[in-house]
């Protein structure tokens, strides 16, 4: 039996909500081994004068043992 583990992050990036995403992979991917898949659940940004100036995923990702 396979079980799969849930970690919860948030990824953050200057360039795209595509980039926060990969950005919080990457992150998990330094602690966390045989990474199956990501689940983004909400999509932020940060704005400054009307501007964007940062975007950010919720994401889960799932692991195996």
């Amino acid at each position: 039996m396979t079980f799969v583990k849930m970690v919860e992050m948030l990824g953050e990036s200057p360039h795209s909500w595509n980039d926060a995403v990969h950005q919080a992979v990457k992150e998990a991917s330094k602690n966390v081994r045989n990474i199956t898949g990501v689940e983004v659940y909400n999509l932020t940004a940060g704005v400054e004068s009307g501007r964007i100036t940062e975007y950010k995923a919720n994401v889960k990702i799932a692991y195996t043992d």
